[in-house]
């Protein structure tokens, strides 16, 4: 596929790819729940005459395979939508698409716009498959926000070898029309604080008579914070994201749990794991001294780590996709969420193109996970585009 040939594509597929996500987006279906959401990629992948598979829960693989010699391409986008409510409004108007059940679940991360391009890129490719080599495979990856997919996905493809893999995120951190591929660190690690503190409860009258978990909650966050201060090294980060204490509902009762929720993010995977490390141990010796126990989540001792961009990919998509939107390519600092993708170029070199969506005009700066958070679909063209094009400079680069 030559670069008149991308940019004909996208402009043909430009009323499809926001179609789909408009589809994507109105489903809206929270982790391994996906159901409708994976019906209608299905059905899509069928008109394109592209063979998938269904894998335990709600994942799927899909594959192009050209039968000619060349690159193993994967390309990988994910599916759920979040529990949480959805506004009318973005920022600034109301929305072209809600949730088919805005008080319970929504797109608040931009998932329905990376569903929406991967299929409208896997048409095209589809269509072109006699100018294709190798094979492409495409995995749509059920439970991203949750962890509950990869773990999945990995199972089924344990002994493939893509030689690259590519993924995008809509960023409202970057102005729309923007996109940035640059090598490196591009999102971080992280780590679950979940932690519950057992102690005693009682009535409130007689604190001495009961063994209250909400004091050794409150004294495990100001510990943390100081071991944070005295023990991560200066020249990393590792941010302390706690969010929320949750231990009784009644002025004169004492619970018998607290539970302190939260996250850490992180470059460093070394700083990273310490990070961990402190945080048990800094509960361990805090339930001691308030005589209480320690329980720990499922997720506590599992360590994210960063999405980081393979350098040789990196300059390819980079010049690749300036050939055909040059002033679209930006560097642009990295993000501190964290995302499974990481997994993925941990095993396989890619990269993970990072989408622009913020546009003022259209109300589409708001945060990731939040209520107003909506994607600017004039954005999504570049996207199919820049996806396209990693394509034919891969394949490109591996038949020289």
């Amino acid at each position: 596929m030559n670069n008149e040939t991308i940019r004909q594509e996208v402009q043909a597929l430009h009323d499809y790819t926001i179609a789909m996500r408009r589809t994507m987006h109105s489903l809206a279906e929270i982790a391994n729940e996906e159901f409708d959401t994976r019906a209608a990629i299905e059905k899509e992948l069928k008109e394109d005459g592209i063979p998938f598979t269904e894998l335990q829960g709600t994942s799927l693989y899909a594959e192009i395979d050209a039968g000619r010699p060349g690159p193993f391409i994967a390309l990988r986008t994910d599916m759920d939508a979040l529990p949480m409510p959805e506004s009318e409004n973005n920022l600034k108007q109301k929305r072209v698409v809600r949730s088919r059940t805005p008080d319970r679940t929504c797109h608040a991360c931009g998932h329905d716009a990376h569903m929406a391009m991967c299929l409208a890129a896997c048409k095209a490719l589809a269509k072109h498959k006699e100018e294709l080599t190798g094979k492409i495979g495409i995995i749509f990856e059920s439970g991203e926000e949750c962890g509950a997919g990869y773990p999945i996905v990995a199972e089924y493809l344990k002994d493939y070898r893509f030689d690259a893999v590519w993924s995008i995120h809509v960023y409202a951190g970057i102005p729309s029309g923007k996109l940035c591929v640059h090598e490196g660190p591009r999102m971080a690690g992280g780590n679950i604080v979940d932690i519950t503190f057992h102690g005693r409860g009682g009535h409130g009258s007689r604190p001495d008579q009961a063994v209250n978990p909400v004091f050794c909650a409150a004294s495990y966050l100001n510990n943390l914070a100081v071991a944070f201060a005295n023990q991560i090294d200066a020249n990393q980060t590792v941010t302390l994201g706690i969010t929320g204490i949750i231990g009784g509902t009644v002025s004169n009762v004492i619970p018998d749990d607290a539970r302190v929720i939260g996250s850490f993010r992180f470059f460093d995977t070394k700083e990273g794991e310490k990070a961990c490390r402190i945080k048990k141990e800094v509960a361990e010796h805090t339930a001691a001294m308030y005589h209480c126990t320690v329980e720990y989540g499922p997720m506590s001792d599992l360590v994210g780590v960063p999405v980081i961009n393979n350098p040789d990919l990196a300059r390819l998509a980079e010049q690749g996709i300036a050939e055909l939107a040059p002033e679209a390519v930006t560097d642009w600092e990295p993000w501190y969420a964290s995302e499974s993708y990481a997994r993925y170029l941990q095993k396989w070199p890619g990269v993970q193109c990072q989408l622009g969506i913020r546009n003022d005009a259209k109300g589409t700066g708001a945060p990731h996970h939040n209520t107003c958070f909506d994607v600017d679909e004039d954005v999504l063209d570049l996207g199919v585009l820049a996806t396209l094009k990693y394509v034919a400079a891969v394949q490109e680069h591996y038949g020289r």
